[in-house]
């Protein structure tokens, strides 16, 4: 014998179960863009929209999660941290990434930067020099489902030439000068964003541009960024 469910009864079974399928973090995203970041003047419709759809909280310690979405930088292990929303927000809109784009990153960590520069641009190459972190982002990425992240294990100094030149480079630990393999493999036109100053102190935040061969760099602000590590 069937039983026939009334159809009101039916749509609020599927509605509470698609209500229960939802991400739970997704207010909390909604409210880190608004607050943290539109308020703060950024703009960049890709970048809102990658921050919004990227689940920060995948991306920290399970004893953080409670804090995933807070307006700061949280450890991550092995004395590196994941950046502040407003400046992951921040260095990915300056560069400007579009479709086809092929991006350059030094200073994997988590992951999470690399994973909202790869919902706005198809290629993106990213270098961990700890192995803890190279690890742990490798497995996490492809977990998820970021098949156009392509990870390696090495000293992002002397950048991932075999696959140069890139559109953009984005930095995330800070360098007392500027990497001259990186500049030669910033294509003509491209864009490499830096935070540049001493270990633990503030630094600049650097924008350096390549055009018609010359290069230059302009200070955008001040800021704290773990060291860059360097291979023994």
């Amino acid at each position: 014998m069937k039983i026939k469910i009334p159809f009101i009864l039916l749509s609020i079974i599927l509605f509470l179960n698609t209500v229960s399928q939802e991400d739970p973090y997704k207010k909390e995203r909604e409210k880190m863009v608004r607050y943290q970041i539109e308020n703060r003047g950024l703009s960049n419709k890709a970048t809102l929209t990658a921050m919004r759809d990227v689940p920060r909280h995948l991306f920290v310690p399970k004893y953080l999660l409670g804090n995933a979405y807070d307006d700061r930088p949280l450890p991550i292990g092995h004395g590196q941290t994941i950046s502040q929303p407003y400046i992951v927000a921040y260095m990915t809109a300056i560069i400007e990434p579009e479709p086809g784009d092929k991006i350059l990153e030094i200073g994997t960590g988590s992951g999470y930067q690399a994973a909202v520069l790869a919902k706005i641009t198809d290629s993106v190459y990213t270098i961990e020099i700890i192995k803890g972190l190279y690890e742990t982002a490798k497995t996490r990425l492809s977990e998820i489902g970021y098949s156009n992240i392509q990870i390696k294990y090495a000293d992002g100094y002397y950048g991932w030439e075999e696959h140069a030149p890139f559109d953009a480079i984005v930095v995330t630990a800070a360098a007392e000068h500027i990497p001259p393999p990186l500049i030669n493999q910033l294509r003509d036109g491209g864009k490499m964003i830096i935070p540049v100053g001493s270990p633990f102190k503030v630094q600049s935040l650097m924008l350096v541009q390549k055009k018609d061969g010359k290069t230059t760099t302009s200070n955008l602000m001040h800021v704290r960024f773990v060291p860059f590590t360097r291979s023994k």
